[in-house]
């Protein structure tokens, strides 16, 4: 298993993620995570503060954008489509809303199978990171778990897809907005007993088969 969980972004550990990706150099970016944002502002942000697909694609990688929506329902048809992709790429953005668009495409079980083939990785920052850990519960200090967009099941998904055995906290003591809710989130966690690692900006989880280690350093 291939995991590359980021807090913010991976331009910092960047020939990592390159190096995890390994064979195929074909990635998707899932952006499901800012669904809730109109596309005019989604498409503003990448034009003049930061573009996901650009930066895989500076950092070595064959990147295109992967819209989760075009496959509610139609899990097959996903599966063929990745076929020969080698990284899975999941933007930050509301944790809730990407777990719903994983379980609706049929990607988390997609994902858990070609993760253990090794045929595939995944990585992510903030909510991308978020979803591959054991629980989104205590993330509803820094996202709204009823927040909804067109096409999107109500139901609220807690679960995360555990493809580590915790929960991942994001931004935590960072110069982020939402690091005063990653405290909380952390220590609504320890006292629920929930296993989870805290995330600075800078830094991310990597996993290779069954090492697990924190790579990068917290930005200033």
């Amino acid at each position: 298993m291939r995991l590359y969980l980021s807090s913010y972004r991976g331009a910092e550990t960047a020939p990592r993620l390159l190096d995890l990706a390994g064979g195929p150099r074909r990635a998707v970016v899932v952006s499901n995570a800012v669904d809730l944002v109109p596309a005019a502002e989604r498409q503003a942000y990448a034009r003049n503060v930061h573009d996901p697909v650009a930066e895989l694609r500076e950092a070595g990688l064959d990147a295109v954008a992967l819209d989760l929506r075009d496959y509610f329902g139609r899990a097959a048809a996903l599966d063929r489509d990745l076929a020969g992709v080698g990284l899975v790429w999941a933007v930050g953005g509301n944790a809730f809303l990407l777990r719903r668009a994983l379980r609706q495409s049929g990607l988390d079980a997609i994902l858990a199978r070609r993760l253990a083939e090794d045929s595939l990785a995944y990585g992510g920052w903030s909510a991308g990171a978020c979803v591959a850990g054991s629980t989104l519960r205590g993330l509803h200090l820094m996202d709204e778990p009823e927040a909804l967009a067109p096409g999107y099941d109500p139901d609220i998904v807690w679960e995360g897809m555990g493809l580590v055995d915790f929960a991942i906290v994001p931004h935590f003591a960072s110069a982020h907005a939402e690091a005063a809710a990653a405290s909380q989130a952390a220590a609504y966690m320890a006292r629920s007993a929930i296993a989870h690692r805290t995330l600075r900006d800078g830094e991310a989880i990597l996993r290779r088969g069954d090492k697990i280690e924190l790579v990068g350093a917290p930005t200033p």
